[in-house]
């Protein structure tokens, strides 16, 4: 088949082979399909999406930590958050957050940063999200225009664009948003977008991104305020709340620390705190609307960072993490998944054998190869005690499939299973230490 005739199964065949690819080179969860393969998560998916996206983020706000070791998880977590989000429509941003690239501390960084990554669904199976709050308003113009369309009494095109613009300047222009500023910025780029004036539409872009830009370059069109460090969380709050005046379900903020941050100064890792504290406050109040707070860190962090600053400390301890028994805990425990290790490893095992059935067109025997990732997941398991065993779990599994695909299929005893577990163990600790960019 060829790969210019699209189909379903072919479809099915390329996220297949996407998801091999990622989990095959770098032990990294893909980003099409991570839910195809996850397992031991399932429970705490479904409180957060029986009670946070069914309910409660209908109008009110929600701040969860995610505690997990480097290797354990936690990209691949919000991953599944994501696509929770993507489901019902909100808009959704995963960043990840680095002293360097972007620093927790640096409110205008992450703000850059959020404006980035903020996106929709992809429009395709196979399509890459559309990144970036200037195309997740193009899109929405877009898509009003195409749902006007459908009025019997919109004759075309033009008479469509008009009618968005009305919508824009009577319902968007009048959204409760904490700077007139950020709202005319939005209203007036989509505007600019309808009517095609390219120039005001570049203009707002580039004072939306937080790029550098003349004041007088968009005085004119009603934008009097800088976005700068000094109101880089005031904009990210005007952020959220335009996408409620937008007429989108909400926003889904996902923080990834992918250094260790722990190792930053005292008077950084404080305002990390007052920042975190300021979140989790404005949570409570209807400053950040419809929005999902997440922030994902290692277990030091609770255990040695978080305990310096009461004020974050009191509002972050709970006596248990989340579950259907405390839907409003506040920590997201990776450490304690619905699966043991061995039985996790073994049934993720089992769906990467369906995957790569899906990518190759071929076929196993299921019997043997569910005792092959048995024997791999326990030699895993008792070799290495780090929860790291998981990436080097998939990369020796799908490596071993591959291998199967051309010398036939084989059983895997116990020696055997430790043999590759020791072989890819050396591979792994080759890799620099702080090789924490996605964990799986």
């Amino acid at each position: 088949m060829r790969p210019s005739e699209p189909n379903a199964a072919l479809e099915d065949a390329l996220v297949a082979r996407h998801i091999l690819q990622r989990l095959g080179e770098g032990g990294q969860p893909p980003q099409h399909g991570v839910r195809r393969i996850n397992v031991g998560n399932e429970s705490y998916l479904k409180v957060l999406e029986h009670e946070y996206f069914d309910y409660h983020l209908r109008f009110g706000a929600s701040f969860k930590l995610v505690q997990g070791y480097f290797g354990g998880g936690k990209t691949h977590f919000l991953y599944c958050v994501r696509e929770l989000a993507w489901d019902r429509g909100f808009a959704t941003a995963v960043v990840e957050l680095s002293p360097n690239e972007c620093p927790y501390d640096d409110s205008f960084r992450v703000y850059q940063a959020v404006v980035r990554r903020i996106g929709q669904r992809p429009r395709t199976t196979l399509g890459s999200p559309s990144y970036g709050l200037p195309d997740l308003l193009r899109n929405l113009m877009d898509d009003r225009v195409d749902a006007a369309l459908q009025s019997p009494s919109v004759p075309d095109v033009d008479a469509a664009r008009q009618a968005v613009l009305h919508w824009l300047r009577t319902s968007v222009a009048r959204a409760a948003c904490e700077s007139h500023s950020y709202r005319r910025a939005i209203v007036e780029f989509a505007a600019a977008f309808l009517d095609g004036r390219f120039e005001d539409e570049q203009r707002l872009e580039a004072w939306l991104t937080g790029e550098s830009i003349p004041a007088s370059e968009v005085r004119e069109l009603g934008v009097y305020e800088d976005i700068g460090k000094s109101n880089g969380f005031v904009m990210l709050r005007c952020l959220t709340q335009m996408i409620v005046g937008l007429e989108l379900p909400g926003t889904v903020l996902l923080f990834d620390e992918v250094d260790r941050n722990l190792s930053v100064s005292v008077k950084r890792s404080q305002i990390i705190g007052d920042n975190l504290r300021q979140v989790i406050d404005l949570c409570g109040r209807h400053q950040l609307p419809n929005t999902l707070f997440m922030y994902a860190v290692p277990p030091e962090f609770m255990r040695n960072v978080v305990p310096d600053y009461p004020a974050l400390y009191q509002r972050l301890k709970s006596p248990v993490p989340l579950s259907v028994r405390s839907p409003q805990a506040v920590l997201i425990d990776l450490e304690r998944l619905d699966l043991e290790p061995v039985e996790l490893l073994s049934t993720l095992g089992d769906r990467l054998v369906g995957v790569f059935e899906s990518a190759r067109d071929c076929a196993f025997d299921r019997s043997l190869q569910a005792a092959n990732a048995h024997a791999l997941a326990s030699a895993c398991v008792y070799s290495y005690f780090e929860v790291n065993h998981r990436r080097l779990f998939v990369k020796t599994w799908v490596d071993f499939l591959h291998r199967q695909l051309v010398d036939g299929e084989l059983e895997l005893d116990q020696s055997a299973a430790t043999d590759l577990v020791l072989s890819g163990y050396d591979a792994l600790s080759q890799t620099p230490a702080q090789d924490d960019f996605a964990d799986f």
